[in-house]
């Protein structure tokens, strides 16, 4: 209906995927200048949307687990192990060629089960695509993981392995913004469930810790993290994001994942705003 809300479509899903544990995810939609949005649940979902009909969204993982292991049900495990099979496939989920190699074999045992040289024949792993590219080395020791060391593993212990390996690595849960340092290089910034990240090329420059985060603002295109460190020691760290839309929805995220992962009940979240006498603020509760 014209005036139904972002809740009510959310629900709808959840209940035609049965999924309980519903938290941890959220529905995002591409505004016609191609920035994200995460659909409002409080909110009229056709106000949301300057596209014309049909409307695209994506059902996604908005606040990765801490720890994926510790989910109720095998069926939020499962849509989380999606998620971050695409994260490896689109390269937000960085790791070194060991871990790639071992990440794709689990996906490999969840798909195929054991190895079967009757079915198997020699290059059988590369009809897969695990990443966004690899090499043939890569793809041989897929295959050899695969048949060494998963045999026997059922479809939802190879899962689980992938994501107790996953939750290890720097980028896990890595959704990331572009934007630009002070000194004008690129950089890509992100909120995970540990803290505030800073990738530039592919090295992790900054971490912060939520608790560590005083506050978050935004004006125009320029985002502003303070940060208050042990020794007293506050700093505010400063990034320009590509357009105003872009950097509103870096704030926003940022918001929503601090409150997410930090605060032990949802009546201790308050509404932000962002706002100085040149800038008209946004009020946003999450």
């Amino acid at each position: 209906q014209r005036d139904a809300k972002g809740q009510y479509l959310f629900d709808l899903l959840c209940h035609h995927l049965n999924l309980l544990e519903k938290d941890y995810f959220g529905i995002r939609f591409v505004d016609p200048d191609k920035q994200r949005h995460w659909l409002e649940f409080t909110k009229s979902v056709v106000k949301q949307m300057r596209a014309q009909p049909p409307f695209t969204m994506c059902f996604r993982v908005k606040f990765y687990p801490t720890d994926p292991a510790a989910l109720k049900e095998e069926i939020t495990r499962y849509l989380v192990f999606l998620q971050i099979k695409r994260d490896l496939y689109h390269g937000r989920l960085l790791c070194k060629t060991s871990d790639a190699a071992l990440l794709a074999a689990y996906i490999l045992q969840a798909e195929i089960g054991d190895y079967d040289p009757g079915k198997h024949p020699e290059g059988y792993s590369s009809k897969f695509q695990f990443f966004p590219k690899h090499s043939e080395k890569l793809e041989r020791k897929i295959a050899e993981i695969h048949k060494s060391e998963l045999s026997g593993q059922t479809p939802a212990t190879s899962e689980l392995n992938f994501l107790r390996k996953a939750q290890t690595l720097e980028t896990y849960g890595v959704d990331p913004h572009p934007c630009k340092d002070v000194s004008g290089n690129a950089a890509f910034l992100a909120f995970t469930p540990f803290g505030f990240v800073v990738l530039q090329g592919n090295k992790r420059v900054h971490f912060i810790k939520w608790n560590e985060v005083t506050k978050m603002k935004f004006e125009g295109k320029t985002f502003y993290l303070y940060v208050s460190q042990k020794e007293e020691k506050k700093i505010v760290l400063t990034y320009f994001a590509p357009t105003p839309e872009a950097c509103k929805h870096l704030w926003k995220c940022g918001i929503e994942n601090q409150a997410f992962y930090k605060l032990e009940k949802s009546s201790q979240v308050r509404t932000v705003s962002s706002s100085n006498l040149f800038f008209k603020g946004s009020r946003f509760r999450y």
